[in-house]
């Protein structure tokens, strides 16, 4: 049994649930210590396991990481998809609902965020194309396309959802490193994701 009373072990778990118990574990710990300092056992205490467990579906730490990266990915192209729901077709609104989601997931997990991104070349460690960047893309590309009135995805479609994720992105990793106030602009982030929107979609 750990020592450490900050450790919050689960009563048991299927056989099933273990891979979601450890990289629930890992995501834990990579917004509390950081992807490089935090171990695999430190990840069994958390999520309750034995310290053999982890490698019926994770061949080291690096593969526990990747598949947060993963996870989160799919928890970040969710939660924007759903900010569309109940919001009229072809509306700029969309698109501003997309961004603040975006920013929100940003801000909610900064260390998550940052690994899906910029985590070094380690073994198994994801680029952001093969992280948030597709659908995320794609998403945002089929908006434009149907605030454009466009039918296809063209070189214009492109243009304009790449500006948008570049702002929102950026806008991102300044306010989650802090440098919002270095860059003294005026940090209201509704009113800059509604004027980006709206002066990227003119």
């Amino acid at each position: 049994m750990s020592s450490d009373p900050t450790i919050q072990k689960k009563s048991g778990y299927h056989h099933g649930d273990l891979r979601a118990q450890l990289i629930e574990a890992t995501r834990q710990l990579v917004e509390e210590k950081g992807p490089d300092h935090f171990s695999v056992s430190q990840a069994c205490r958390v999520a309750g396991v034995s310290t053999a467990a982890p490698y019926r579906h994770f061949r080291n730490k690096d593969e526990m990481l990747r598949s947060v990266c993963e996870e989160a990915a799919e928890r970040h192209f969710s939660q924007m998809k759903a900010a569309l729901e109940g919001l009229p077709e072809g509306d700029l609104e969309r698109i501003i609902a997309m961004g603040r989601v975006y920013v929100g997931f940003a801000q909610a997990e900064p260390s998550v965020f940052r690994l899906m991104f910029s985590w070094p070349h380690q073994s198994g460690a994801m680029s952001p194309e093969d992280a948030a960047a597709p659908p995320t893309k794609t998403l945002v590309e089929t908006e434009v396309a149907k605030l454009l009135g466009k039918s296809e995805i063209d070189s214009d479609v492109k243009l304009r959802a790449t500006m948008l994720w570049t702002f929102v992105h950026g806008l991102s990793f300044l306010l989650i490193d802090g440098k919002a106030k270095v860059c003294e602009f005026e940090s209201d982030i509704e009113v800059m994701l509604s004027e980006a929107a709206r002066r990227v979609m003119a």
